[in-house]
């Protein structure tokens, strides 16, 4: 595998960038595919030869390859070219759309037009690595006799881009519309010093100058709604997930354990009811949990979640949420909703920039690590802590994320996943807690520092250790044993 050199950009990325509503499993394997062949059809129409194809057939390389299977990346591809949208397709029809297409070797081009499509050949499982990124793919069209082949680069979060760099030493600049633009920490700080506001006010300012705050609240709360629905899900949901592991559901027996004969019939009246329910300490621990372990089994099982900021991540940010919610502030609101998915994204948004948010770049300090300290500024922010305390909280998170490596058992994302969300979720809680002990005078490692130092050690990690399913546990526990 090629090694890959960090790129500067000046980027606007907004709260909806790095919180989106998709399908399960993963945001780079499985998201980003679907958005990819999305993009590619939308150029196939703009240039007038939509309606002339014959054929396509897919290549997939690298990480995708080595784990697309597991990370359901040829559902996507197959979802993604029948023109189906992963934000509003119901989760329960995607099996039968996928085996009446294996059934039929046909597909519904976009929506629009039959073609003939045998998913065991047209789409290509290339082990070899592209040189731009470890995810990569290319969808080729067949129109009389020649051949038109676009590629595609999808490097977490959903986030797909398209041309690799011509030097990988070449700044680019993008021109950002945010009146207050970030890249780094230090500049977040400085605009908070000089308006005198809180992080999730400064987020906001750049957000309504591109969306009417009335557009982000609506979007905003729809974000929440599918993050509550994906925990209430999952916590009503038993049995095993798909894919050979035969992973029992845990998040079905911990919740009955421990919310005993109460009775509601959606996830509003849940949150009230969980309020209600004497909570002892060692159950708060047990709750975290159980919120992380649903979204991530509903997210395993192919269900719809929230990149936050990948999918294999989804459960560390409403798994927090939820425990402010319901152990920190009984009286908690949208408004506080509203300020933690704010601070959340913008730190996301940080660590995107300044290193990575793909376990295909950079093992699972790029997904749970960065998870983990976007939750853990977001509590830090609503528990009354100052933008200074905000960042060192996320440092925190992610310092204690350093080096850990993605090695998912069979290529698929359970095992060690699932669990690594509830770990994130915990350690994120703790972190904010110390981070509002501190003085920010006192702190040895700025947020910038870290965001560094794990990019660099992305740069160093070994290969194997990058989401190809070639190493640690992948390797050292086989589908056999399970």
């Amino acid at each position: 595998m090629p090694h890959y050199n960090v790129f500067a950009i000046m980027e606007c990325i907004s709260v909806f960038d790095m919180l989106k509503i998709g399908i399960g499993p993963s945001s780079s394997h499985t998201l980003g595919p679907w958005r990819a062949a999305e993009q590619w059809i939308k150029k196939l129409k703009s240039t007038h030869k939509f309606h002339l194809v014959e054929k396509v057939t897919v290549n997939l390389y690298g990480s995708l390859s080595l784990t697309g299977k597991g990370h359901a990346t040829d559902y996507a591809i197959m979802l993604g070219l029948s023109g189906e949208n992963p934000e509003t397709i119901p989760p329960e029809n995607i099996k039968d759309i996928v085996n009446t297409i294996n059934s039929n070797k046909t597909l519904v081009f976009g929506g629009e037009q039959p073609l003939s499509f045998n998913p065991e050949t047209d789409i290509i499982f290339n082990k070899e690595f592209l040189p731009f990124h470890a995810n990569g793919m290319s969808f080729t069209a067949h129109i009389s006799g020649k051949k038109y082949t676009k590629k595609y680069y999808s490097i977490g979060g959903g986030f797909v881009v398209k041309k690799k760099l011509k030097s990988s030493k070449r700044k680019f600049e993008i021109k950002c519309t945010f009146p207050y633009p970030v890249d780094k920490g230090t500049e977040l700080l400085e605009f908070c010093k000089i308006l005198n506001k809180p992080i999730s006010e400064v987020v906001l300012e750049n957000e309504t100058s591109i969306n009417s705050e009335a557009h982000i609240n609506s979007e905003l709360k729809r974000i929440w709604d599918t993050m509550l629905e994906c925990m209430y899900i999952g916590c009503h949901t038993e049995g095993t997930l798909p894919g050979g592991l035969n992973v029992r559901r845990r998040a079905f027996d911990m919740h009955k354990k421990l919310v005993g004969n109460k009775l509601y019939s959606n996830p509003v009246e849940w949150v009230y009811s969980i309020r209600d329910t004497e909570v002892k300490f060692r159950q708060i621990i047990k709750w975290v949990s159980c919120f992380a372990l649903a979204v991530n089994e509903v997210n395993a099982s192919l269900g719809r979640v929230v990149t936050a900021p990948t999918n294999g991540s989804a459960g560390v940010i409403p798994a927090v949420l939820m425990y402010y919610l319901v152990i920190e502030n009984h009286d908690g609101n949208f408004e506080d909703v509203k300020k933690f998915l704010l601070v959340a994204g913008e730190i996301g948004s940080i660590f995107k920039k300044g290193a990575t948010i793909s376990a295909a770049m950079g093992g699972c300090q790029a997904e749970i690590g960065v998870s983990s300290a976007m939750a853990a500024g977001a509590l830090c922010e609503l528990l009354g802590g100052s933008p200074e305390q905000v960042l060192i909280a996320a440092e925190i998170a992610m310092e204690h994320h350093l080096g850990l490596t993605c090695d998912p058992i069979g290529g698929l994302v359970q095992v060690p996943c699932i669990e690594r969300n509830a770990m994130g979720a915990i350690k994120a809680i703790n972190a904010a807690e110390l981070a509002l002990d501190t003085n920010p005078e006192n702190t040895k490692v700025p947020l910038d520092k870290v965001v560094s130092t794990m990019w660099e050690t992305a740069k160093d990690m070994n290969t194997k250790y990058k989401e190809t399913s070639e190493g640690g546990l992948a390797v050292g526990v086989h589908l056999s044993d399970c």
